[in-house]
């Protein structure tokens, strides 16, 4: 069996631990930003078993097949991944986990949980333009969509894409579900529609929800990563180091800006996209 079925495996099994340890570690640096103490790194796991102990309310069986279906497809994605699949099919699958997760927010028939819906339709309508233009990137400057290949490139894709990099790192405030860009599931208590899409979920497929954001953002680090490896085994730390210091970047910025309206975050993010993806594109195709 190759590496890369191994790193499938790791990725299954540990990207609960590290997304949740990543989700402890985000609220102890935004508690010290804000001049608070902050709870343990280790107080998302007490919460999540907490959520899988208690009893599940749910407005249909519909909404459970939906939720089991996005955990299903967020996993598939990033096992596809870190197995060093086709990055074109590893995004359709994370485009397609997001689907289920907004059905399974209509699927409530409740004011909130509708406009949260509806408010996730725009987010996907401002970062997929980036995250396709990520994948085209990847092949322009590698010559592949096979991830295993693009890791394996004799230098990091970043020196040739700067620009999508810029981009992508963008997007993922919209990903992390960070401000000022979280309109549809209100990560802060003072925002006006309480928890959006999750509003009507509870007990353990809430619990399902929370290790769902956990597997994804793991996957989202590692397209992060893939733009520094190469086929040295130096650029691995190197990369670990990026992940992190983007993590606490997206923290950073979550603790700064206050959030914004739908129509300013679909301005800016295509902005952006055009700008750094757009041009960097024009210049590496005028390159090869």
């Amino acid at each position: 069996m190759s590496k890369y079925f191994w790193f499938a495996i790791l990725y299954i099994v540990c990207a609960p631990f590290i997304g949740g340890l990543l989700e402890g570690i985000d609220r102890k640096v935004a508690a010290r930003m804000q001049g608070r103490k902050g709870p343990s790194v280790l107080q998302p796991f007490y919460e999540i078993n907490k959520l899988f102990a208690k009893q599940s309310v749910v407005v249909n069986s519909v909404q459970d097949f939906l939720v089991c279906g996005f955990l299903v497809f967020v996993v598939f994605t990033g096992a596809l991944f870190f197995w060093g699949g086709d990055i074109l099919l590893v995004f359709f699958a994370l485009t397609l986990a997001g689907i289920f997760f907004i059905m399974s927010a209509c699927s409530a028939n409740a004011p909130y949980s509708s406009m949260g819906a509806q408010r996730e339709l725009m987010q996907m309508m401002a970062y997929e333009p980036m995250v396709l233009l990520t994948a085209i990137g990847f092949y322009i400057a590698t010559g592949s969509f096979s991830v295993k290949e693009i890791a394996q490139s004799n230098i990091s894709a970043i020196c040739l894409l700067p620009g999508f990099f810029i981009g992508f790192l963008y997007i993922l405030t919209i990903k992390f579900r960070k401000s000022p860009y979280d309109i549809s599931t209100s990560h802060h208590a003072h925002q006006e529609m309480v928890r959006g899409l999750t509003t009507e979920l509870s007990g353990n497929i809430l619990a399902l929800v929370t290790l769902s954001h956990w597997y994804e953002n793991v996957f989202l680090l590692g397209v992060i990563g893939l733009f520094i490896v190469n086929s040295s085994w130096l650029s691995i730390p190197a990369a670990i180091l990026v992940c992190l210091a983007s993590f606490l970047l997206e923290t950073l910025i979550d603790n700064v800006f206050p959030r914004v309206r739908w129509q300013t975050m679909l301005k800016w993010t295509w902005i952006v996209t055009l700008a750094a993806g757009g041009i960097n594109l024009m210049i590496v195709m005028l390159m090869k």
